[in-house]
């Protein structure tokens, strides 16, 4: 079967309300703006945006917010037949305040992890190149033991998988458990997002950056990139060589928050062309450096691959 799908996206579509005050914590914030969030629905728009055909499976409420999601990702191109409706639980939104470093947040979480086995029907898995998710979708159950499930299957249907570790403790029954699921999807050999921060909430250490990608390594997994924010991004191929690129320099950081996502999208759309791995890399933060130049998520008014090729 011809895979004609570039990227299924699997777990949360977010509300979120952003501070409008530049720099302060949530406890300081004093307005909100709206955008639509969450990193797979981030990830989904920003490749169906570059060019790509992508597939959201996610669940929000039957409610105001769930209705401005789905026009929204409706306007943008993207396939909802997968995004399930509940009128048993309201659209999960987050706060999150306005930084120009790890911003502050608050979740508060009711339909993003109802996300049942239903939802990914094994033709559509058939059909997908790359299958991605994020720590944020695995922290809870019934999407939890969903995703594990439907990641096996793709990996047994020649998918390749992805995953943004983007751990963080507020959303976890425990820390064991989290390191339990990560290792889990390992299994997979998936293509692994991480960032400095997150491993530093993941292991509660600043860890040399050398044995956070033998940990990964150790667990099966070839291909580890680790942002480092400002200071940019490093690579680590098993057995290969390391690759370390400086960020992009900007005249002024709008909003960090979805930069990790549009840093991703850009080396996945690179990497789903077989460009090389240094190329996926410019590519990626290059769409960063654009995101973090603009509050909410990438500009609607702009040509993006007209600004990365």
């Amino acid at each position: 079967m011809k895979k004609n799908i570039d990227i299924l996206c699997v777990g949360e579509i977010l509300i979120d309300f952003i501070g409008h005050q530049n720099d302060v914590l949530i406890n300081e914030t004093r307005d909100y703006h709206r955008y639509l969030g969450g990193s797979p629905a981030n990830v989904a728009m920003n490749c169906k945006r570059l060019g790509l055909t992508s597939l959201l499976v996610s669940t929000l409420g039957i409610d105001g917010f769930g209705e401005y999601a789905i026009n929204r990702l409706n306007e943008i191109g993207i396939n909802t037949n997968y995004t399930k409706r509940t009128s048993k639980d309201s659209t999960s939104v987050i706060f999150v305040s306005r930084s120009n470093g790890t911003p502050d947040f608050i979740p508060y979480r009711s339909a993003d992890y109802k996300i049942t086995e239903d939802q990914i029907p094994k033709d559509i898995l058939l059909k997908t190149k790359i299958f991605h998710t994020t720590c944020f979708a695995l922290s809870k159950k019934p999407a939890q033991t969903t995703i594990l499930k439907k990641a096996k299957e793709a990996f047994n249907l020649d998918c390749i998988l992805s995953i943004d570790i983007n751990y963080a403790k507020e959303l976890w029954e425990s820390k064991e458990e989290a390191l339990s699921v990560i290792k889990e999807y390992c299994i997979y050999n998936p293509l692994i997002k991480i960032s400095e921060d997150d491993m530093l909430r993941l292991f509660e250490k600043e860890l040399p950056h050398q044995e956070i990608f033998d940990y990964f390594h150790n667990l099966g997994v070839d291909i580890v990139c680790l942002t480092l924010g400002s200071k940019g991004v490093k690579l680590s191929q098993k057995g290969k060589e390391l690759i370390q690129l400086p960020a992009i320099k900007i005249d002024k950081v709008m909003d960090t928050t979805g930069a990790g996502d549009a840093f991703w999208s850009g080396f996945l759309f690179a990497y789903i062309q077989n460009k090389p791995i240094k190329e996926c890399l410019n590519i990626a933060l290059n769409l960063a450096a654009l995101k973090l130049q603009n509050v909410g998520r990438l500009p609607d008014n702009i040509d993006i691959l007209s600004k990365l090729l």
